[in-house]
Parts: structure tokens; C-alpha cells; sequence
């Protein structure tokens, strides 16, 4: 795999992006977008093994540090996912300007609570994306702060959220919240899992506490409905961080064609480990089957293309 540093811009912004190819390229590739997960940035070490996978399949993917964290510009206060969308489309943008990279033959990746439901957003927002894989998804960010709480914890929530408000409407600025543990409210196993400590310690630590109510309207799910694109959506049977039920019903709402892989007796981080060897020949053969199919010869096992299938468990659909 090669790994070529470049940038482009959104909305004024110049993004950092790493450019990722095969080892030997004849002709332009199809290729895979992909923005990180909630609070994530694009070189870390959990990403590299799918694009490791993709890129040995032919694949050039993309994959690039969101406004305002890494890498790239922006205010390292402001969390927006509406800008975030912007940026993928963006990043879209770019892809098809680049001379060896099929436009017709764009994927995106997203993996990891906001990673995966921006999958979605820009599939169903944008459609030179010919084919989507959403794994761990947010299908509703109003649902997904309050299940981290309990009731009380919940109206306290939405109490400090109003007030937040009236101050930056009548002072113009707002109150500055760590996003991991004033918004996101991490589970004991995000806390003690080192899936991510390569990159943790470059995560912003103060953000606008406007950036919740960002959350509150985030609805993947309503995106889903009706999607015709190509859709495979990646769950873990009963995660404590994005619920799996998230996962599901954005596969139900797709109306396009789709799968389903469910990961059961694992749990959100610990999957990323234990099912890898299994489910990125999933990832890599659905990509081909959606965006170059009849130009490769597929070797790997790609699983089921359509319906639901369950790793480390029976079989259903």
C-alpha cells in the first residue's frame, strides 16, 4: 500500500488527507472515501488494516481529517456535523477531479458512532457515492445522548443545554465542554480500551457545548429511508456504545440493495479485534460487487451481498 500525503479544501478550509493505492496501479482505481468516527482523526492505526485490504483489492481510498481536528484548518472549538457532510462532499469533489481515480466508481466508508452515520448522510446526499458501508452506526443522535444517561442525568443535560443557549444569544459566546465526557459519556470499556491511544491524545478537549445540539437534529436514520444506494450496515449484538438497534434500522429503512452483519458475543472496541478477519472481506466484497463488478475476479469469500448475516453465532435472515 502506498501512502501519499495530500489536501483539499471545504468551504475555505484546507483539509489534510492521506491518499492511499495499491503497490502497482494500471489505470485510474475506484475509490473509497472515508471521514473518522466520533472525535477521530485519519491516521489512526484502527483504520489501516481495512484500507490495507482495500487498497490489495484494486481500491484507492481516501481518508482525511474533519474542519477544526488533526491535521487540518478550522476551529478546534466547533464540532459541526453539517459541516462535516459538507467536507465529504467535498472530499467527493476532489476525488472525481483526480486523474486516477474512476468517478463513476466512488465508495464511502465510515466506521464508529458518527463515522458510520456520515456514511449514510453522504450517500443518500450525494450521488456520485455509488455504494455505502455504515459499521457501528448513530441512526439518531437525540437517542444516542440520552440512552448514555440516566433519566435525571438526562434532564440535567437538557437543562445545561438550554442555558447554554440563552448565554450565546445574549453574549455571543458559549461554554466550552471536554467532548468525551460533557457530551459523549464514555462506557467502562471506552474507558480502558487501547483501540484508539495512538491518536487519543490529539483529540480537542474543549469544544462548544453548541455542537450538542448538532447531535440532537443528527438523524441518519431519516436518510436512510428511502436510500437506493448500495448499503451494507456493520452491528455488535447488545453495544453499550452505539445501540445495535441504531444499526438496524437504518438497514430496515434502506430501500435499496443492502446487508446486514450482526456481531455477536463480542462487545463495540473489543470487535474491532476479534472479527476483523472476517468482516473487512465483507467491506472489500461489497465494494466490488456495487462498484467495479465484472472488472475483477473476486477470490475472498465475500459472505452474503444481501440480507442479514450473524458472525459468531447462527445464521439468519
Amino acid at each position: 500500500m502506498r501512502t501519499e500525503e495530500v489536501s483539499f479544501y471545504s468551504e475555505g478550509a484546507r483539509l489534510a488527507a492521506s491518499w492511499r493505492t495499491p503497490d502497482s496501479v494500471d489505470g485510474p482505481v475506484p475509490a473509497i472515501i472515508q471521514g473518522p468516527g466520533w472525535l477521530g482523526l485519519r491516521n489512526a492505526n484502527l483504520y489501516v488494516r481495512y484500507h490495507e485490504a482495500l487498497t490489495a483489492a484494486g481500491f484507492g481510498v481516501l481518508v482525511f481529517d474533519y474542519r477544526g481536528f488533526g491535521d487540518s484548518e478550522g476551529d478546534r472549538t466547533n464540532v459541526s456535523f453539517r459541516g462535516q457532510l459538507q467536507d465529504l462532499r467535498n472530499g467527493v469533489s476532489y476525488l472525481s477531479g483526480r486523474s486516477d481515480v474512476k468517478p463513476e466508481a466512488i465508495g464511502v466508508f465510515g466506521s464508529g458512532g458518527t463515522g458510520g452515520g456520515n456514511a449514510v448522510l453522504l450517500a443518500a446526499a450525494d450521488d456520485r457515492v455509488r455504494a455505502a458501508v455504515s459499521q457501528l452506526p448513530v441512526a439518531d443522535g437525540a437517542d444516542w445522548l440520552h440512552r448514555m444517561r440516566s433519566e435525571h442525568e438526562w434532564l440535567t443535560f437538557l437543562a445545561m443545554l438550554e442555558e447554554d443557549r440563552r448565554d450565546r444569544a445574549a453574549t455571543g459566546k458559549g461554554r466550552l465542554v471536554h467532548p468525551r465526557e460533557e457530551i459523549m459519556v464514555p462506557t467502562p470499556e471506552r474507558r480502558a480500551t487501547t483501540v484508539k491511544a495512538d491518536v487519543d491524545d490529539r483529540i480537542p478537549s474543549a469544544i462548544s457545548l453548541a455542537a450538542a445540539d448538532e447531535i440532537l437534529t443528527y438523524r441518519p436514520i431519516d436518510a436512510a429511508r428511502d436510500l437506493r444506494t448500495p448499503l451494507m450496515v456493520i452491528a455488535v449484538e447488545g453495544d453499550a456504545t452505539t445501540p445495535t438497534d441504531h444499526a438496524q434500522n437504518i438497514y430496515e429503512a434502506a430501500a435499496g440493495p443492502r446487508a446486514l452483519v450482526v456481531q455477536r458475543n463480542t462487545t463495540h472496541y473489543a470487535a474491532y479485534d476479534k472479527y476483523w478477519e472476517l468482516v473487512t472481506p465483507r467491506i472489500v466484497a461489497w465494494f466490488r460487487a456495487h462498484l467495479v463488478a465484472g472488472d475483477v475476479e473476486i477470490h475472498a469469500n465475500p459472505g452474503r451481498l444481501d440480507g442479514i448475516e450473524y458472525l459468531g453465532g447462527n445464521n439468519g435472515s
